[in-house]
């Protein structure tokens, strides 16, 4: 079978499932070196793989929005048809995105065995193995068919050349002033049981400041006040030491931060994968969620901090509230535990 000229990459679930198609592109860069390779994401995400460079195109699927509907899938699948791909890979199980690609007519598609429609979509179809692999090495199996094997390799984010600018700027004036580390710290997530309690937030800022650490307070749009409660319940040191860039980056521009620290705090949401494919040191509070699952932070500077509970995991995602009532799985996690992981990523003493 010749080689493929121009394959497509289909993503369209968060943040952090996007970012962690990186190193199957990697490896499909590797395995085709003359293909143009084109990611499809949701929409809003595209400026964030904007400079990519194994990528010929990012295509955002506004699958919430304007695209939203049994119609606009259809459109799609027409579009592609007529733009000459001839290799799919679908990361994504949904109903959607298995119509997505069996309407494109791409003579080459392949996705995961499940759910069952899923056999009718694709031309190929492979295991998922999902209580076996971590999810890195689920997305390398969809290259089993193409001959590549299960290792991954290094997953690597590229930025726009205007947010890393912006982040430059931000080091060189927008710190809070005086020496030290600088760690970052995302205390939102668009689960509310994915939250680490405020209180306890607020309690690392002010170890951290205490040990010498200055701090950038993330969030994102609609996380805002989140931050502004962390900031206000830690003391006077820690404000000092503390600045907040809450709701005033976009996304690449967000990344571009991120990759600047020297160690970063969030829980378990999709910017952490903007921490560990920039190789920053990072601690991730899992509670609803767990390690296992396997859509966790790589890498040796990757520490996730959990407790073994009979309840967890509850689901992929989390809730709106604990099941239980008691969300254990993160008030459990101790500030003064999370400082010692820290602090050893930051230079500082625990």
């Amino acid at each position: 079978m010749a080689d493929p000229r121009k394959i497509g990459v289909w993503q369209t679930a968060f943040l952090g499932d996007a970012v962690l198609t990186l190193s199957l592109i990697a490896a499909l860069r590797a395995r085709y070196p003359e293909a143009a390779i084109h990611l499809f994401v949701r929409a809003g995400l595209e400026g964030l793989f904007a400079a990519q460079p194994e990528l010929a195109g990012i295509h955002g699927f506004a699958k919430r929005g304007s695209e939203k509907g049994l119609a606009a899938v259809l459109r799609l699948g027409r579009e592609l048809k007529s733009q000459g791909f001839d290799l799919w890979l679908s990361a994504h199980s949904s109903a959607r995105s298995a119509l997505v690609a069996v309407s494109s007519g791409i003579p080459r598609r392949i996705g995961y065995d499940a759910p069952w429609f899923n056999r009718l979509a694709y031309t190929e179809t492979v295991s998922r193995r999902f209580d076996e692999l971590a999810e890195v090495e689920r997305l390398m199996a969809l290259l089993g068919p193409l001959g590549v094997g299960l290792e991954a390799p290094a997953a690597r984010l590229v930025l726009p050349a205007p947010a890393q600018e912006r982040a430059r700027a931000i080091w060189e004036t927008g710190l809070p002033e005086g020496e030290g580390p600088v760690l970052g710290v995302h205390p939102g997530s668009t689960w509310p049981t994915k939250c680490w309690p405020v209180g306890h937030f607020s309690r690392v800022l002010d170890l951290a400041a205490s040990a010498g650490a200055r701090i950038l307070l993330l969030a994102g749009p609609g996380e805002e006040g989140v931050a502004r409660a962390v900031l206000d319940g830690a003391g006077d040191p820690a404000r000092r030491r503390t600045a907040s860039l809450a709701g005033a980056l976009s996304l690449p521009e967000l990344a571009a931060v991120i990759g600047r620290l020297s160690a970063y705090l969030t829980n378990d949401s999709g910017p952490m994968h903007l921490a560990w494919v920039q190789d920053v040191p990072l601690a991730a509070l899992f509670g609803p969620t767990t390690r296992s699952l396997g859509f966790f932070p790589r890498g040796e500077g990757s520490t996730v901090l959990e407790r073994d509970l009979p309840c967890r995991p509850c689901g992929l995602h989390g809730h709106k509230r604990c099941p239980e009532g008691h969300h254990r799985c993160m008030t459990e996690i101790r500030p003064e535990e999370v400082w010692a992981a820290l602090a050893p990523k930051l230079g500082l003493p625990g």
